[in-house]
């Protein structure tokens, strides 16, 4: 999920493979470093973000970022996370989403407090 949100390491480092400069210099607009990324900004900017609740529903925040929102990929996510006894529970896509966001604080996005608390 992060990497949808910030993009993946292989986008810093297809530039180098390209020999026009114009390509390289339109790369950093696309995707910033992980430590400048306000994350709230990003997911506010997709299209359709405000048709979604992505703020506090981890099935509107995954499909916004067009991963698959099913009670497989959810249960996988949880226990990635540490959470064996997912159960799909409006309480454990609650923790879930919390979850999600105190992890991509922790790789260097800027998340408000209200979302990972």
């Amino acid at each position: 999920m992060k990497n949808a949100i910030f993009g993946g390491e292989a986008k810093a480092a297809e530039p180098e493979t390209k020999a026009a400069p114009a390509p390289a210099a339109a790369a950093p607009a696309e995707r910033a470093a992980i430590s400048e990324v306000d994350v709230a900004a990003r997911l506010d900017s997709i299209p359709g973000s405000d048709k979604l609740n992505w703020r506090t529903s981890i099935v509107d925040l995954m499909k916004l970022v067009q991963i698959d929102a099913s009670y497989g990929n959810r249960k996988e996510l949880a226990q990635e996370l540490g959470n064996s006894d997912y159960s799909g529970s409006a309480e454990d896509n609650i923790l879930l989403h919390k979850q999600v966001m105190n992890k991509i604080a922790a790789a260097g996005g800027i998340v408000p407090a209200d979302l990972k608390d």
